[in-house]
This record gives C-alpha cells, structure tokens and sequence, in this order.
C-alpha cells in the first residue's frame, strides 16, 4: 500500500507538473488576446465619448460601425466604457461578453450597465468588432433601434427614436409641469429632473424592457429603476408607448407624466417593503391632485363595481397590478390604491401621507411594514383602515 500510494503521488505530481506547463503556454495567448480585445473596447469607447467617428470605424467592419455611430452621436454622454467578462476564441473570430457602462451627462448619478454579447475577428494583426448586440435576455439600448433625438426641458430630458422633434418637445414640456407637481406634494429631497425615452412604437417599448410586447399594449408609459436607489444609483427612465399614449387626450399625458415623474422622485423611499398599491396609488394621486376630478370620474371601474355591490373585502394584492390582460381587474387595482391614498390625505393629511409612504419604506421588509407604518404615522390597525376604506368606497363611488 504505501509502495502504490508514493506511485500513485508520483504519477499525481506528473500530471500536475504537465497541467501547469500545458496551462502556461495556453494562457498566455489567451491573457495576451484577452487584453488585446480590451485594447480595441477601450479605443472604441474613447471614440464615442470624442465623437471621433473615424477612430469609431477602425475599431470595428465599416458595415456596422457606421449606423451605429451615427444613431449614438448626438447622445449627451459622461462616461462610456467596456468591461470584458469572457472571451472565447477560435482563430481568428472570438465571441465575448462584456458589460457596457454609461453615463448620461447631467442626469446619472452612477453608470447604467447593459450586458453585451460582441463577435470580434482578426484581420493583419489586429481585431475588430464584427458585432456588439444585447446579451442573450438582456435588453435593448435606445440608439440599437435608431438615430437618437435629444430634446432638453427645464426639468426633463427627452430621448426618442423615430420621433419628431416638435412631438418630442411636446414630452419635455409635460415632464416641466410633472417635476415641480411631484415636487410640490412629495417634497424636494429627489433629484428634481426625469429622463423620458420614447421608442417608434410599442414594439420598440417591449424591447427597451426586454419582455414581450404583448405585455405592455394598452400601457402608456412605465419607470425603471433600483428600488430603494441611493444617490450612487442610476437615473431612472420614463420609458412611453407611443402608441397608448398617443391617444390619451392632454389632460391624461399629463397624469400619465406626473404619475410616472412621482416614481422617479420617490425611489430611494419606494423598496421590497412598499406594496404596489401604495406606490401606484400614491403616484395616481399625485397625478390627479389638484384636478379637480371626483372620485367617480377618476375610478370609473371601482365605482361599477361598487354600485354593483362588489365592494372590494381587501386593499389590492400586487398580484392584482400585472398585465395579465384583464383590463378591469388592472384598473380597479390602480384606483383601488389611488382611493386608499386619497382617503389617507383626506382624513389625515398630506403630510402624514408622505410619512406613511416613508415609513413603511423605510421598514425594508415587507412583513409589518404596512402594519407598522398604519399604527405609528395613522394610529391604527390594519383590519380598522381597511373598513375605513371600504366605507370611503361606499361614499364616494355607491
């Protein structure tokens, strides 16, 4: 047994001996290639941020680099750069991931980061980008499905695609009235600006969320972002539909604005621990304060079923809030959140609505949030508010 064991550990020791030069002179082509394709993702990040559209071209085929280009141009940029995660070569063609991350000058706080799949080829010597696509589910960058328009506001930068520029002044002007209203009912403590991205169509909507059209038909407009984002996260974006909103009338893109602006405003308070219907509800009130509108006209499939006798027995699930393609149950979700922050401000005030949205929060975790939130900011129960609500239901919509 020990004569086998030293064998054994000799013939270990040959092969780890092998490995290691076997490993050496496979790795240093590998590392050498490796920072070779960095090389080339540095040029070309450089390029983009000199708008040095000829530097652009060297680094990848003409065939691609130029279209590319010419739709990043007029992107206000900060920072732009790449970082290479893997590469895969097989002589002179390589595929590689990477992480792209930009800044959007004035507006991000910290780099968005998209994850990308690139193809590379080697001709003379040198490699270039054959490719430089999203990353298998990951989603689509506004300039991939065309020349970007820019348009700045007061308050709100607007970047389209397939849009004119007299529409897309039109958004920017919307987002000026939408950030001092979030403003005026929430308070200043955000960052007091928005960036809106109107996509050509639905189609083009669906792929800047990565997810299906058929998802979003009949939804005009949606915000992305970190829940609960620090200042070091990164700006959130209105992202439209085009196609929903454009057949809103001006009083609807409005509240569909500031809905959407109210958000952006109140993410670094809006976290796992908040419910849908108080983060929705909250950013339909703000949408509809000082409208003016009744309870009927703005909740309009609530007060149906209401009058039906279908009073609602609980506060809506978030369950309730997906695009499931049952119009009605959507919306009684929405103006059933939309109710519960109207009653909260009407009984107890706007500032202990904003507080209520804070502290719950601020819980972090969903369990006792809302419990905890309604027994320290409103003095009450969970079982109590929710009678109260239906009974505000029964009032002003029965």
């Amino acid at each position: 047994m020990a004569g086998r064991r030293r064998a054994s550990r000799a013939g270990l020791s040959l092969v780890l001996l092998l490995a290691v030069l076997v490993g050496c002179g496979g790795r240093a082509p590998s590392d050498t290639v490796t920072a070779e394709v960095q090389r080339v993702l540095d040029k070309r990040a450089a390029a983009v941020l000199d708008r040095d559209e000829s530097a652009y071209r060297a680094t990848g085929q003409p065939a691609t680099t130029d279209a590319e280009f010419g739709n990043l141009r007029d992107l206000p940029l900060a920072s732009w750069s790449y970082h290479l995660t893997s590469l895969h070569r097989s002589g002179d063609r390589a595929t590689a991931d990477a992480e792209l991350h930009y800044r959007v000058k004035g507006y991000d706080t910290a780099p968005v980061t998209a994850a990308r799949a690139l193809r590379l080829t080697r001709s003379a010597g040198t490699w270039h980008v054959a490719s430089d696509e999203p990353a298998e589910k990951a989603s689509q960058q506004l300039w991939e499905q065309g020349a970007v328009k820019v348009v700045r506001g007061e308050h709100s930068l607007v970047l389209g695609v397939g849009q004119t520029g007299e529409r897309l002044r039109t958004y920017a002007d919307l987002a000026d009235r939408a950030v001092p209203a979030a403003s005026e009912a929430w308070g200043t403590d955000w960052s007091g600006h928005v960036v809106v991205v109107v996509p050509k169509s639905l189609d083009g909507m669906a792929g800047l969320l990565g997810a299906p059209a058929s998802g979003y038909r009949g939804i005009a407009a949606v915000t992305t972002g970190e829940a609960g984002g620090s200042s070091r996260a990164p700006a959130d974006r209105i992202i439209v539909n085009p196609d929903a909103y454009g057949v809103l009338g001006d009083f609807g893109k409005q509240v569909v604005l500031t809905h959407e602006t109210t958000h952006v405003a109140t993410r670094a308070h809006t976290t796992a621990a908040t419910p849908l219907w108080l983060s929705e509800g909250y950013a339909d009130w703000v949408g509809y304060r000082g409208s003016g509108r009744t309870a009927a006209q703005v909740a309009p499939e609530l007060e149906r079923a209401v009058m039906e006798g279908h009073v609602p027995a609980a506060l809506p699930d978030d369950k309730d809030f997906g695009f499931t393609g049952d119009a009605a149950r959507l919306a009684q979700a929405y103006e059933g959140g939309w109710m519960a922050c109207r009653l909260i401000a009407d009984r107890w005030g706007e500032v202990r609505l904003n507080d209520f949205y804070r502290a719950v929060g601020d819980h972090q975790k969903r369990a006792g949030a809302v419990e905890g939130a309604l027994r320290d900011v409103l003095h009450t129960t969970p079982e109590k508010f929710t009678a109260q609500w239906r009974e505000y239901l029964r009032a002003q919509l029965g």
